[in-house]
């Protein structure tokens, strides 16, 4: 009598299985929601998630209080090569006469990245950008430092609702990019050590400012 095989024992379960009939133990599956109902305020949930993945949180609650830790942090940490693209951007930084480059000159050397965003993901944490403006799509990845402003319009509560805003802003003509930025640039593929700013910025700061 021919031995029965481990795998042929394995194929004869599967075939029983396959032909036993059973009811389908999650029948409401589809119908759950991936995430629990959050009803509190988008900017609190938003800064700890940013915080659990490595970003930098900062709320200021007007343009003199943003620029003044602007100036804090370039000082403290020697930024000299600070980037800003985008027109609207360029005017709110000459208004205080911030310092920034505003072409790419010397672009290689870049210590910091300044952008708007298309929203802020709350539920994850996370910046959602497009090449739709000027910033394009080097100054968020390029600088070993980015730092994204933004307003308290642009929190949405999950990545849905950024699409959502990213659709409303441009009806006709989509990005061809749209990144979702969640904390820092990492990897771990080395020996299972995470390493930030392996493929991008090594640090995220987001400055919140009210509407």
């Amino acid at each position: 009598m021919k031995e029965t095989t481990s795998k042929e024992k394995m194929l004869k379960k599967i075939r029983k299985a396959l032909l036993e009939k059973r009811d389908n133990p999650y029948p409401n599956l589809e119908d759950t929601p991936l995430y629990e109902e959050y009803n509190d305020h988008l900017d609190v949930l938003f800064a700890g998630q940013l915080s659990a993945v490595s970003g930098n949180f900062v709320f200021c609650e007007d343009e003199i209080q943003l620029i003044e830790n602007l100036l804090d942090l370039a000082e403290k940490n020697n930024w000299r090569r600070i980037y800003a693209w985008e027109t609207e951007l360029q005017s709110l930084l000459n208004k205080y006469e911030f310092p920034f480059y505003s072409t790419d000159t010397e672009f290689l050397n870049a210590d910091v990245g300044i952008t708007y965003c298309e929203a802020l993901v709350a539920r994850n944490g996370s910046v959602l950008v497009s090449n739709g403006t000027a910033a394009g799509r080097r100054l968020s990845i390029y600088p070993h430092i980015h730092i994204v402003i933004a307003y308290t319009s642009q929190l949405v509560l999950d990545l849905k609702d950024g699409f959502k805003l990213l659709k409303e802003k441009y009806p006709e003509n989509m990005p061809s990019m749209v990144s979702n930025i969640t904390g820092p640039s990492r990897t771990a593929d080395i020996e299972k050590t995470l390493v930030l700013g392996a493929h991008g910025p090594k640090e995220l700061y987001v400055f919140l400012l009210e509407n």
